[in-house]
């Protein structure tokens, strides 16, 4: 799985047109996609739950090194905000614990309009620290998250901060948090969601990771430039160029 722990994957599994043949046929998508990619985002999660047969299906679509990120409800991050979400949770990870060995990390993305509150934070990042195993990374987008405070707490729980791509300040270009696991976040610049990353840009991508990677931590990057189809082959560049 992956190269000196670099795993380079999408949001989804989609396989546009244009990339058809760099895929394995025949198959449905996921398993089409699993058999060159290591990992793969889910982030449908974020929007709807699935029920544990779902994510039973797609562990037994993929071969046995592949790997799942799985992105936590709205429901818990952006209307609840972290707070009094302990049933929902508790929900989510029955559902999400169907993947078994395939599910290596759950990721928390934070709204812009959420300051870092330490007693906050902690308390939620110590609820699931006590329900699950699973590897938590954040990505949170409010200015407050990025002082020494909230690195200091992140790094206590064991949460991994995510290194996103555009950045809402600079400290958030670089992954931060708990120094095991190091995850890239793309999503596509200057149009969010919908912009590729020309040659120049991949090249400094794959020194980045590589450059995590040399520290000891696992990587994982996501393009989540996904809208026009373009993160697939941004993946597949950068996937090439780990080492």
């Amino acid at each position: 799985m992956g190269k000196r722990g670099c795993f380079i994957g999408t949001a989804g599994w989609g396989i546009p047109t244009r990339y058809k043949e760099d895929f394995p046929q025949p198959g449905w998508h996921l398993e089409r996609y699993a058999q060159r990619l290591p990992v793969v985002e889910i982030d449908t999660s974020f929007y709807k739950p699935h029920r544990r047969e779902t994510y039973e299906r797609w562990a037994r679509a993929v071969p046995e090194h592949f790997r799942f990120a799985v992105k936590m409800p709205r429901t818990i991050t952006h209307e609840q905000r972290l707070v009094g979400c302990e049933a929902l949770a508790g929900a989510f990870l029955q559902q999400v614990e169907g993947l078994g060995e395939t599910l290596s990390v759950l990721l928390v993305q934070l709204p812009p309009s959420l300051p870092f509150e330490p007693d906050m934070a902690r308390g939620f990042f110590d609820m699931l620290g006590k329900r699950t195993q699973t590897r938590l990374a954040c990505e949170p987008r409010h200015p407050s998250w990025f002082d020494a405070e909230a690195e200091a707490l992140l790094a206590g729980c064991h949460v991994a901060r995510v290194a996103a791509d555009p950045a809402p300040v600079p400290a958030a270009a670089v992954p931060g948090g708990w120094s095991g696991l190091a995850y890239f976040r793309w999503h596509g610049a200057p149009r969010v969601y919908y912009s590729d990353y020309d040659a120049e840009r991949l090249d400094r991508i794959g020194r980045q990771v590589n450059a995590a990677a040399a520290t000891g931590a696992e990587v994982w990057g996501i393009f989540d430039n996904t809208a026009s189809g373009h993160a697939l082959g941004n993946a597949l560049a950068v996937d090439a160029m780990v080492t």
